[in-house]
């Protein structure tokens, strides 16, 4: 396991980073312009292009000569497009801001996903691994729990220009620490000598290998209804006579998520994608109950119960890519499979910005339907994968080859 301590304290630093931008964006839009919507803009402009440079940073990453180079280089790019927006939001011309914006974006698959695909190269296979991509999710729950408040917090006491400032902080830290990282394990990628994927290889290995196709399907679904979370808790606080407390609702959520990580997550007995299904379930009936809450404390309690169930969702999914993705697209599959995230909460925050008018009750129990039915795409997806448990020969079991299509990792009768 060497350098996966600093690998944790780099994943947290950055995950802060990329978890800030979204509040930070729009206070500074707001104290510079007085217009929200220029903020709103310019976060669109740095979440679109995730979908679009995923598979591009994935073969990239997969194809560089020198690994550290470019990781580090995507954090440091992300960081300097960070810090231009904060002298730029609001002072320059749009079109540059909104350029600006696109370019730090275009590096956000690696600080997501990108990252979470170097864990296979510093901890071996097993159940020791396992326990990593727990560690690891719960950067992004612990990130997701801290940003905005630290933001809110200096933003509230200083400006937005010093909570901007943080996060380039924050990137510049993250940058120093990928750099002391050992990039040599042929664990994270591809052996050497072994043929180069083309960029449409991830994408086959997520639809070809039906693990991957099973959990990026779901959680994808999934996604379009948490995008559409944070919207929503605004809304029901409303309802219940509290304006401003939708903070609170998803505080709950984010802290229920840590908790649900680092305990729930780290359960290796159960394979992943069965805890996964487990998990979208329990979170749609938590927040189909929190649609009935008569109060603003019944509703955080329920709002915590479901991030206690959304906790493990990630955790199980990194334990899938990990285990099925081919070497030679590992990286692809990883920054794919965060890039389709993202966008699906882009598209959720978006469609419920349309139904605002909708009662905040019917916005929840939607939002409920969509991880039933997460859970039980999961289910049926999987279910119709081959049965390889009992004929795949020996080497089913070890690494695959090069090809997109091979599949990867151990075939159980209670696999997912």
């Amino acid at each position: 396991m060497q350098g996966f301590g600093r690998y944790l304290a780099a994943a947290l630093a950055a995950r802060f980073a990329s978890e800030g931008m979204g509040m930070a964006v729009v206070l500074l839009a707001l104290e510079r312009t007085g217009n929200p919507a220029h903020g709103a803009f310019v976060l669109t402009a740095w979440l679109a292009p995730h979908v679009l440079a995923a598979p591009l940073a994935g073969a990239a990453a997969a194809r560089a000569r020198r690994p550290r180079l470019f990781h580090v280089g995507s954090l440091v790019g992300f960081t300097a497009a960070a810090g231009t927006l904060t002298l730029l939001l609001g002072r320059a011309p749009v079109p540059l801001v909104l350029a600006v914006a696109v370019a730090g974006g275009s590096c956000g698959p690696m600080v997501t996903g990108g990252m979470s695909s170097l864990v296979a190269g510093l901890v071996p296979a097993g159940a020791g691994r396992d326990r990593a991509y727990s560690w690891d999710a719960s950067t992004y729950n612990a990130a997701a729990v801290t940003a905005p408040a630290a933001v809110s917090l200096i933003a509230a006491l200083l400006s937005a220009g010093p909570a901007m400032a943080l996060l380039v902080l924050a990137g510049a830290a993250a940058a120093v620490l990928a750099a002391t990282l050992p990039y040599g394990n042929p664990g994270a990628g591809p052996r050497p000598g072994a043929p180069r994927a083309g960029l449409g290889a991830g994408l086959a290995a997520l639809w070809r290998i039906h693990e991957l196709r099973a959990i990026t399907s779901a959680t994808t679904l999934a996604f379009v209804g948490i995008g559409s979370l944070t919207t929503t808790s605004v809304l029901l606080a409303t309802r219940l006579g509290s304006p401003g407390a939708g903070g609170v609702l998803m505080t709950a959520f984010a802290v229920g998520a840590l908790a649900g990580t680092l305990t729930l997550g780290r359960i290796t007995a159960v394979p992943p994608g069965r805890l996964a299904r487990w998990a979208m379930a329990g979170t749609g009936v938590a927040l189909a109950g929190a649609a009935f809450t008569p109060s603003l404390p019944v509703g955080a309690a329920l709002f915590a119960a479901a991030g206690v169930c959304d906790g493990p969702i990630l955790t199980a999914t990194l334990r899938i890519r990990s285990q099925y993705a081919p070497d030679a697209v590992r990286t692809q599959v990883f920054t794919l499979g965060a890039g389709l995230k993202v966008t699906a909460a882009s598209l959720g925050a978006a469609l419920v910005g349309l139904a605002a008018d909708v009662p905040p009750r019917a916005l929840l129990i939607g939002i409920s339907v969509t991880l039933l039915a997460a859970a039980l795409l999961h289910a049926l997806v999987a279910a119709r994968g081959p049965a390889a448990a009992t004929t795949a020969a020996p080497a089913a079991t070890g690494p695959s080859g090069d090809c997109a299509t091979a599949p990867v990792g151990p075939r159980t009768p209670a696999g997912p």
